[in-house]
């Protein structure tokens, strides 16, 4: 799994690409949470993830709730098919704010 991390104008957006899991989850954990840690909002961009397993999910879900916590936006972006079909299965669909791309996300505001 790759991460990049790439700062637009009140945003970050953290691009995770490749298998997250049990693995590599602890890596897109750090990554999530630094960025909100710093206090900045963030889209986690999960267009190019081929696999994600419940680690991940566990990770994106932290990220989300350390978000609320800080009053902070959190959102995915891009959702890949695979990720797609594991959150709806967990209901995690209904539960996250998701955007098809940036443009998206700056429209909803």
């Amino acid at each position: 799994m790759d991460i990049i991390i790439h700062q637009h104008p009140g945003i970050s957006i953290a691009a995770l690409r490749g298998e997250v899991d049990l693995s590599t989850s602890a890596c897109a954990r750090s990554a999530i949470l630094d960025c909100l840690i710093a206090g900045t909002p963030l889209l986690v961009d999960l267009s190019e993830v081929t696999y994600i397993d419940s680690s991940g999910i566990a990770s994106l879900v932290e990220g989300f709730r350390m978000a609320r916590d800080k009053q902070l936006t959190f959102g995915l972006l891009a959702v890949s098919e695979p990720v797609l079909r594991v959150l709806q299965l967990a209901r995690l669909d209904q539960v996250f704010p998701m955007y098809a791309d940036l443009d998206a996300y700056q429209a909803s505001r």
